[in-house]
């Protein structure tokens, strides 16, 4: 009799973490979620991001409250996550500068190891745009982007590299600041995600490349850099992140929620509006891009001479 009671004692022992665990993530959430956006308000990161928090709330049953926190090349929310409570309230927008920062800045935490990823939700369509009435094309000239070390700032800087020309960068900490700058005649050129198709279709601002694999359907003339002889593509996959620690029954209620979101048809017109797609991976398939990630990001700022000194 006495080992039969020792028996079940062991086995609830097992069972009550693994219960307690379960039935926080059913009765998860019950107070607003806080979701942190590497860039401005008004861009198409903001604006897209906002329809999927909308969508979310919707889902999960309590608001999901959009914060901005640009500049640091769009790693402030990552690192913001570091500090938060891993309960699931607080989460992040993780662009692909997050996984560079460790190889260009001292910092005392692990892109890969310290984010609980949630899921991947799209990724940017990049191109260079030049003011309409500019004679320029691909040359020496100077250019913005929406901040030192970020997809648009090294993408362009790679391509100088191949071509063999000298570029001057001037950061922005958005695309609507960028926007600003070059119509303002500030800047001669501006690399960015797709947030200036407004005022190409002005006619302020005229395309001079797009950066996918295929040519955008909104600018059937601009070239892919392939198609120039560039051999880059890039897109710049981004997800959301939680702290590290957040209980697995969290990020499943989390993935879920955000995974129907992504589904509905006002988040993929609003992708749209930027030539964006949505772009799902799984809580363990976003998890395994950033460890890929954080690898090639490392060969790409070794290759441009930007690493931190030893």
């Amino acid at each position: 009799m006495r080992r039969r009671q020792l028996v079940r004692l062991a086995a609830a022992s097992i069972a009550a973490p693994s219960l307690a665990a379960f039935a926080q993530g059913q009765g998860f959430p019950t107070k607003p979620i806080k979701l942190i956006i590497a860039f401005p308000a008004g861009g198409p990161t903001d604006i897209t991001m906002r329809s999927l928090a909308d969508n979310a709330s919707k889902v999960l049953g309590q608001p999901v409250v959009v914060e901005n926190k640009p500049g640091a090349g769009g790693t402030l929310p990552a690192q913001q996550l570091q500090t938060a409570q891993p309960d699931g309230y607080t989460l992040a927008q993780i662009p692909l500068g997050v996984f560079r920062l460790p190889y260009t800045t001292k910092i005392t935490w692990d892109p890969v190891k310290d984010i609980a990823y949630v899921l991947n939700v799209t990724g940017y369509a990049f191109g260079m745009v030049v003011p309409a009435d500019s004679p320029l094309n691909p040359g020496r000239l100077t250019y913005g982007s929406t901040g030192t070390l970020t997809s648009p700032h090294l993408t362009t800087e790679l391509i100088a590299q191949k071509l063999g020309i000298q570029l001057q960068h001037i950061p922005y900490k958005g695309s609507a600041d960028l926007s600003q700058a070059i119509v303002g005649g500030h800047i001669m050129a501006a690399s960015d995600s797709t947030g200036f198709a407004p005022l190409v279709e002005a006619g302020k601002l005229r395309v001079l490349n797009t950066w996918g694999e295929k040519r955008l359907a909104k600018f059937p003339d601009a070239p892919t850099l392939k198609e120039l002889g560039i051999d880059i593509v890039q897109n710049s996959p981004f997800g959301i992140g939680a702290p590290r620690g957040t209980p697995p029954a969290v990020i499943k209620r989390l993935h879920d929620g955000f995974k129907k979101a992504m589904e509905e048809p006002s988040y993929v017109q609003a992708l749209a509006r930027y030539d964006m797609l949505p772009m799902y991976m799984s809580s363990t398939g976003y998890a395994k891009f950033a460890q890929e990630t954080f690898l090639k990001e490392k060969a790409l700022i070794e290759k441009l001479g930007l690493a931190k000194p030893s």
